[in-house]
C-alpha cells in the first residue's frame, strides 16, 4: 500500500496539483520561462516538471512585487521582501493627508450647500407669508 502511494498517488496528486497552480498563476508572477513553456514542463516531464515548477516557476511569499488583480489591495506590495508598517511608508502617509483635504473639502461643500438651503428655505417662506406681514 506504502508503495502505491509513493509510485503512483503522490506523483500524480503533485502532477495535477502543479499544472492547475501553473494554469492559474498570473503572467506576471510567473519567472524564468513563459508561462506556456512551464505548463508544457509540467504537462511532458512528470515528476521533474512540477517539482521544478515548485522550485522556480513561481514567485511566492514576500517576492511579488504587485498585487495578483487590481483588486487584491488598496495599498502597495511591500518593499524589499519585508513588510513596511504604515507609519513608516511615507507613499501611505501622503495618502491620508490627501484624505484628510478631501475630507476638508467635503465639508466646506456641505456647509455651503446647507446655507444655501437655508436661505431657500427662507425666500420660501417670505413667499408664503402674506403682504401684511402676519402669519395666518
Amino acid at each position: 500500500m506504502l508503495r502505491i502511494l509513493l509510485t503512483i498517488i503522490l506523483p500524480l496528486a503533485l502532477w495535477v496539483w502543479a499544472f492547475v497552480d501553473c494554469l492559474t498563476t498570473p503572467e506576471d508572477e510567473v519567472k524564468h520561462l513563459p508561462k506556456v513553456v512551464w505548463v508544457l514542463i509540467v504537462l511532458l516531464f512528470p515528476p521533474l516538471g512540477p517539482i521544478a515548477w515548485l522550485i522556480a516557476g513561481k514567485q511566492r511569499g514576500f517576492a511579488r512585487t504587485a498585487p495578483a488583480t487590481a483588486g487584491d489591495s488598496p495599498y502597495p506590495a511591500p518593499r524589499g521582501g519585508r513588510q513596511v508598517a504604515p507609519d513608516d511608508d511615507p507613499e501611505f502617509l501622503a495618502s491620508l493627508e490627501d484624505l484628510k483635504k478631501s475630507d476638508r473639502h467635503h465639508e466646506e461643500m456641505l456647509k455651503e450647500w446647507e446655507a444655501d438651503l437655508r436661505r431657500r428655505e427662507r425666500e420660501l417662506r417670505g413667499k408664503d407669508e402674506p403682504e401684511d406681514g402676519h402669519k395666518p
